[in-house]
């Protein structure tokens, strides 16, 4: 209990003294929903405010989170108590949510403004086919009877062909572990100790490959770090695909079962790569090891799904099911790839995985090395920088991607969907003899503005939505350089801007802030005057937010057109018309 009463009066310490929570919340129970947005979900404060709709009318939903860039939403119902246990009718607010999320029209007409707003911004996200989980988090504990209905909830939830979700309870112990992973986020490694039965233990060496089998209860798998942000499957070929995929549900179906004890022989096993492995030797009977740079390469599916079933694990107790693991000692990170890859064939690999070794990636990343002898192209997820390359000529296939959705093809409102990044409009973004510069140029550009994304001076709702206003802004960049050089209907070359945004970032950043802001506020006032509810995150994944009465006309040439405008500021944005092209265009750009 030591740790539990630790972590409560951590939250009652923070939630209680400061600032952002006592002033922007009226309650315990809404301050401690903006605490676990903030301190778990790692949720910027200016998101907070508009995700979290507890209020009068709130329909049973304290918070909505859409994360886009790992497709998933987030319905949030908390519990702040001091002892009592969450009880079936606690649990059972979850299933009233969900019953009304399965038709949104019946929220639009009796939600509050905030609810109402982020119900929007929920059914674009449905439409975008991202994952749906429902959250219920607590200082306490669930009781047996509420553990019951949870489980009836999910089966209920998982299977249904209107809204399918998954569903977490996070009693004290899981969101201290939530807690202890969300402070660690940014540490360049997971490290881990495991206290396994010795006579579960095999110690063996292949190609001087130091190898360890393990029988490993699962209550141990699910203490493992990183499953909750993802850093356990960072060398993983893909990610956690949600428990509505046929496979999860089956591995779901099994621990929820009769014969859950069974399921160690239902099961492949999991693998797992390590920098280093040290045997810390036997006593009493249990075998201690020292997993430093953990990662899983093969098994993302099955321990997000344990995960997510942690509450039915710990009820287990002495019946306690178990997985085969192979841990493997692999300091070589070309043969660690090669581990994650052919280890993997249960799921169907997302479109971004699939591409990451196709020829015109593989193209675009040897002219990019090759133009930049100290650069680096990372093409695929989890891959790191080595460190003789240079930081600032690091370039990421999706940020690359996004970036060019953005500027070339000048549709900033598609540059959040990875999915048709990579599937549908692949061609025509992935060129490969796309030059090396250029590709620079964007990084750079795309740098600058998250370096200095919360001293823009924009309205604080686009500062909330950084994961894609900030295309938005790359984009209004173009559109400056092309109109202050009479190249309106034409795109700049990217490469031939790196002067521009080495002389004169600060003011094209705060001009284009200032064109961006002014869009948003011609947007809103048109859903005023029309008397629609207007979502910023819908607006921003739609046409509407690049038309030119929003943008073009209406902000970025009347700012250009100001008489306050720097006149030698103004004059460095002018390129020659030989270093513009046409917008690249695709079916249904």
């Amino acid at each position: 209990m030591e740790k539990e009463d630790s972590l409560v009066a951590t939250i009652k310490s923070e939630i209680g003294e400061d600032p952002f929570y006592q002033q922007n919340f009226s309650n315990e129970g809404q301050r401690f929903v903006a605490w676990y947005l903030r301190r778990v979900l790692l949720r910027p404060p200016s998101a907070i405010k508009f995700e979290l709709t507890d209020s009068p009318n709130d329909k049973k939903i304290d918070a909505i989170v859409i994360d886009d860039d790992a497709r998933e939403v987030f319905i949030i119902q908390g519990k702040y108590l001091s002892d009592m246990q969450v009880g079936p009718d606690g649990v059972g607010e979850i299933l009233a949510a969900w019953s009304l999320l399965r038709k949104p029209n019946s929220i639009q007409s009796s939600g509050n403004r905030k609810l109402v707003e982020r119900i929007e911004a929920f059914r674009k996200a449905l439409e975008d086919e991202y994952d749906v989980e429902f959250r219920f988090i607590t200082t306490t504990g669930f009781s047996d009877s509420a553990i019951t209905s949870a489980k009836t909830f999910r089966e209920q939830f998982e299977n249904d062909p209107e809204l399918a979700a998954s569903l977490l309870l996070v009693d004290l112990q899981l969101l201290e572990s939530q807690f202890e992973e969300a402070n660690a986020k940014d540490l360049p490694s997971l490290n881990h100790d495991l206290s396994l039965d010795a006579s579960k233990v095999l110690v063996t060496e292949g190609s001087s490959i130091k190898a360890v089998l393990a029988i490993v209860p699962l209550n141990e798998c699910i203490r493992l770090p990183g499953i909750v942000d993802g850093r356990l499957f960072r060398k993983n070929v893909r990610q956690f695909l949600g428990t509505t995929n046929k496979v999860n549900k089956g591995l779901k179906a099994t621990l929820n079962g009769e014969r859950a004890s069974d399921f160690f022989f239902y099961h492949n096993g999991i693998t797992a790569i390590c920098r280093k492995i040290t045997i810390k030797g036997i006593e009493n009977r249990v075998t201690k090891l020292h997993l430093e740079d953990l990662s899983i390469v093969n098994g993302c599916q099955s321990l997000a799904t344990i995960y997510q079933s942690s509450d039915r694990v710990r009820s287990l107790n002495s019946n306690m099911p178990s997985l085969l693991f192979r841990f493997y000692e692999i300091p070589q990170r070309e043969l660690a790839d090669r581990i994650s890859i052919y280890t993997n064939t249960q799921s169907a690999v997302k479109p971004r995985d699939l591409k990451s070794t196709d020829k015109a990636i593989l193209s675009l990343k040897r002219s990019f090395e090759n133009r930049f002898q100290d650069g680096f192209f990372i093409n695929q997820r989890g891959l790191d920088r080595p460190t003789d390359k240079d930081a600032e000529k690091t370039v990421d296939v999706v940020d690359l991607g996004k970036s060019i959705m953005a500027w070339h093809c000048q549709r900033p409102n598609v540059s959040y969907n990875e999915r048709k990044l990579f599937d549908d409009y692949y061609r025509t973004i992935f060129r490969p003899d796309y030059d090396p510069s250029s590709m620079l140029a964007l990084q750079k550009w795309l740098n600058i503005i998250n370096e200095n994304w919360e001293n823009l001076g924009l309205n604080e709702t686009l500062e909330a939505v950084r994961s894609y206003a900030r295309f938005h802004m790359l984009y209004i960049v173009s559109m400056m350089i092309a109109n202050a050089s009479d190249q309106g209907d034409k795109v700049p070359f990217p490469g031939k801007t790196l002067q521009i945004l080495q002389d004169f970032k600060n003011e094209m950043l705060q001009t284009a802030a200032t064109c961006f802001n002014q869009a948003f506020k011609n947007a809103i006032e048109q859903a005023n005057l029309s008397s629609k509810v207007f979502s910023p995150q819908n607006w921003l994944k739609s046409k509407a937010s690049v038309q030119s009465e929003n943008l073009v006309t209406e902000t970025v040439v009347s700012t250009l057109k100001s008489v306050s405008m720097n006149k030698e500021f103004l004059n460095s944005l002018k390129l020659s018309p030989e270093n513009f092209g046409l917008r690249w265009t695709a079916e249904g750009l």
